[in-house]
Parts: C-alpha cells; sequence; structure tokens
C-alpha cells in the first residue's frame, strides 16, 4: 500500500506539552520512586534519585502535573512547607491509607521541576479547599517583592519566586472531586478563576477547567457555555482499560489474546472522544482559543498481585507501548485542538514511565515510545493520502529540514509492508529505529532490563523519493529524513 504524504502543506503544530507526565501522591508514584530524601544511601541531588532524573531528563519532559488527581483535593500546600520534620502528618485516604509526610511539597517540586528542566502544572484544592487557600498558594509560588506569601516563602529558603506555567481549577469535579453538576462547577470555576493573581502580564497563567469524563459531552456543553470565556484549557480523563470494565479491569501481563485487540481498541477510541468533544468545543470557541488537555490517560489493568490495590502498580508491557504511540498519533491529528496531555503516571504507577524498587530502577517499554517520539514535540503535523493497511497506525510532522515518520503495527502474529511517497526531495534517511517484542506480554525487569527497547531499525530503505517499510508484528518505529 502507498501513502502520499503532504509534507510540503502547512500543519498544525504539535504542541510539545502533549508530551506531559503526571506524578501523584500515590504509592511510590513519588516517594522512592522520585523523591528519597537527602539522608538516603540511594544517590539523590537534594532529595532526587540521581538515576531517575538522569533517566527522565533524556526525555526532555515539558511538563509535570502535581500533586493530583484525587489526592489534589484534600491536600493542603501548607501541610507541605517550611523544616521538613516539622510538616503535619496526614492520611492519603484516596490510595491505601498510608501516611503522608508531606515532606515532598512545593519547595521540592520546583527543585524536581529545575532538575528536569520542566514547566509547572499544578491542580488545587477545591474540593475541600478554599478561594484563599488557592490564592495565597498562587502567590506564595508567583509573587516577587513584599507580601505576607512571600515573606513566608523566604523565610523557608527562597527569596525568587517560580514561573508557574499552568494552573488546573479543580479534579474530576464531577466524582471524588466534588460530585458536582456541571452546571454548579462552572459557576464555582468563574468564582476560583477570578481570584488566581496574574503577577506576570507578559506570561499570564494559564488557567485549566475540570472537563469532562470520558463521553460525558453534558459536561462539556455546560461548562464551555457557562465558563468558556473564563478557561484557557479544559481537561479530559480517559484510560484505556483492557476489558472495558472497572470492576475487573484485566491483567498487565499473561493476557489472553483477545484482551491484546480489546486494548488496542480501547486506544483508538481515543480519537472518537477528542472528535465529539472539539465539536462541541468549536460551538462556542470557533477560534480554537481553548486547549483541549488531556490530563490523564494511559492503561490501567489490574494491580500485581500481593501489591497495596491503593498504589496502582502494574508491569509495563510491548502492549503499553503500543497504546501508547497510538495515543500519541491521535493527539498529533488533532493538534489543533489538543494541547497539552499528561500519562499517568510518571515512576511507579499505572501505565510508568520508570519503575523502581529500593536502589534499583528499570525502564519500561512506555520509556522507549517517549525517547522515539521525541523529534514529534513541537514540529509540524504533516497529513496523508492513501489508506493504511490494517492494524497499522501512523504519525508524521515537520520541523526544518527534518521529515520524521512513525508507525504502529499492532498485529499480532504478520508484519505489514507500505510505500510512502512525498511531495518533497528526499535527501536521505538520518536515523531509523524500532521497538519490538516477540511475545504479547513481553517487558523489562530488574534482572532482564533490556528485553524491550529501542533498537536501530534496518528493514526501510529509500527507492528513489519513495520510502519502503516492513514492520514487524508488535512493533512501533520511527524513520527520519532529511529533505530539501
Amino acid at each position: 500500500m502507498t501513502l502520499k504524504l503532504l509534507d510540503n502543506q502547512p500543519g498544525e503544530v504539535i504542541d510539545k506539552d502533549i508530551y506531559g507526565q503526571f506524578a501523584e501522591h500515590l504509592g511510590a508514584g513519588i516517594y522512592g520512586g522520585i523523591y528519597v530524601g537527602s539522608e538516603s544511601d540511594i544517590p539523590n541531588i537534594n532529595g532526587m534519585r540521581i538515576d531517575v532524573v538522569n533517566a527522565l531528563k533524556k526525555l526532555h519532559i515539558p511538563v509535570l502535573r502535581w500533586p493530583g488527581g484525587l489526592f489534589a483535593d484534600t491536600y493542603h500546600w501548607q501541610d507541605g512547607v517550611g523544616p521538613v520534620n516539622d510538616r503535619k502528618k496526614i492520611v492519603n485516604t484516596n490510595w491505601g491509607d498510608v501516611t503522608e509526610n508531606n515532606h515532598f511539597g512545593t519547595h521540592e517540586y520546583f527543585e524536581l521541576l529545575k532538575q528536569l528542566d520542566s514547566d509547572a502544572y499544578i491542580n488545587t484544592n477545591m474540593g475541600s479547599g478554599t478561594v484563599r487557600e488557592m490564592s495565597e498558594w498562587i502567590e506564595y509560588i508567583t509573587k516577587s517583592g513584599t507580601s505576607p506569601m512571600v515573606n513566608q516563602r523566604e523565610l523557608n529558603g527562597r527569596r525568587k519566586p517560580w514561573h508557574l506555567k499552568y494552573v488546573g481549577i479543580g479534579n474530576e469535579t464531577w466524582g471524588g472531586g466534588g460530585n458536582m453538576r456541571p452546571e454548579y462547577y462552572a459557576d464555582l470555576y468563574r468564582q476560583y478563576q477570578t481570584f488566581v493573581p496574574q503577577y506576570d502580564l507578559n506570561e499570564p497563567i494559564y488557567k485549566i477547567a475540570c472537563g469532562p469524563n470520558e463521553d460525558d459531552y453534558n459536561w462539556t456543553d455546560k461548562v464551555m457555555s457557562i465558563a468558556g470565556e473564563f478557561l484557557d484549557g479544559l481537561s479530559l480523563h480517559y484510560y484505556t482499560i483492557p476489558t472495558g470494565k472497572w470492576a475487573r479491569k484485566g491483567a498487565a501481563t499473561s493476557f489472553p489474546e483477545n484482551e491484546w485487540y480489546s486494548t488496542i481498541d480501547r486506544a483508538l477510541h481515543m480519537d472518537y472522544l477528542l472528535s465529539k468533544h472539539s465539536e462541541i468545543m468549536d460551538h462556542y470557541d470557533p477560534e480554537h482559543r481553548v486547549g483541549l488537555i488531556v490530563d490523564e490517560w494511559g492503561t490501567w489493568c489490574d494491580v500485581e498481585k500481593g501489591t497495596n490495590p491503593g498504589f496502582l502498580f502494574q508491569q509495563n508491557t510491548i502492549r503499553d507501548a503500543i497504546v501508547a504511540a497510538i495515543t500519541l498519533n491521535v493527539f498529533h491529528k488533532h493538534a489543533d485542538r489538543v494541547k497539552m496531555a499528561n500519562i499517568a503516571q510518571m515512576v511507579n504507577v499505572l501505565q510508568a514511565m520508570i519503575i523502581t524498587n529500593n536502589n534499583q530502577m528499570v525502564k519500561t517499554p512506555t520509556y522507549y515510545v517517549f525517547d522515539l517520539y521525541q523529534q514529534h514535540m513541537g514540529a509540524e503535523n504533516v497529513q496523508y493520502n492513501g489508506i493504511l493497511p490494517e492494524r497499522v497506525s501512523c504519525t508524521a510532522s515537520k520541523k526544518d529540514s527534518r521529515l520524521t515518520i512513525s508507525f504502529v503495527n499492532y498485529e499480532l502474529s504478520a508484519a505489514r509492508s507500505l510505500s510512502l511517497e512525498f511531495e518533497g526531495n528526499i535527501v536521505n534517511i538520518v536515523d531509523a529505529k524500532i521497538i519490538v517484542a516477540t511475545s504479547m506480554d513481553a517487558h523489562n525487569t530488574f534482572e532482564n532490563p533490556n528485553k524491550v527497547c529501542e533498537k536501530k531499525f534496518s528493514d526501510c530503505k529509500l527507492d528513489g523519493n519513495k520510502l519502503l517499510v516492513n514492520l514487524p508484528a508488535m512493533s512501533v518505529v520511527t524513520v527520519s529524513l532529511n529533505k530539501n
């Protein structure tokens, strides 16, 4: 089959923040996974694990959402500032009923961002907090000069303000964040956003409203109609559940063949959801001023046996890599509306980039997808004409003279071949890499950390102005080319 890439046509820019991450106070997502404290025997810089930070830095993570999730609506930021050993201990009632010592708070979050060179996205507490609490937290983070919050920040060791790019106002307010009706939430959002202080008018804080759960189109309609003029972004949460049932989601490994394909089908459903929610947003915002922010997405399986059910720990396989690649392809397709996304979650939780255990660390197949796709960040989306082979997904982008094409073959046993024609003149193949496995639940372990990782890909070639590619089963491939 032949595709015709429209590589000379202008395209929507794929916002780099589509490659954002999410870190919640949940299981070992932060404590042990990212933060171990400065006194730990595990090598760290200011409490952050050196091995984990170095691995994540290679992904050039653009933005990191924190502190939740559901945890955000029980989080009171004042508990997490001041001398570490004096901070208030609470119980994390959402995730395992474990003690939260608040050793990782605002200062530690911004220290992590500095080490990662990432932007900040905080989710404020609407569920059990107040307008004043939210406003004072933003003042504490962003204000310079003199004020009560600035003085407190200075007493806690920081004179200079931090840069805060994104603020989420409420999390899953349709559920655990308050069980609100969309009309009530929209009015409450209007109130809260009024008190988001904007101290830097050259770069105002981008305000994100709580959007729908999956296919709740009524929520999108009501929030956009009542509060659309007051928001910059609208969030969407959608998880890929292998069985489609919350009560028994399906195992992360040793799953039956039908759950391979049902998982892929549910990942592909993201395209439909984005289309339908975008249609509603277009009615109220035809200029596409408001971004659709998919700040929770990824595979959600049953927890691994013997682990705390509240810690949401699951193994990460080639199936997860396929889901990640397909979903990123869908985000590229909707680059005119999707302006940020945050996979859940960065370390040790759900579809993680990294898994740790004490001083051990392993990169997951999903990590390698994010590495393989980095050339798409900030590039122009390239459309194409033609029909893809069955069970193949494709995305392409261009930046300067570089053309990058990524393919997914989610067939379990058969290779897929295709050719691509170009409008421009292709000079040469710069690089080609693959992530592939021979079993549908192949994954990396501490004993065998490189079972599923990126490798050089050689089954592609230029034939005149055509690219010929042969994609193995269960594979993700990225090919980069130079063009005139």
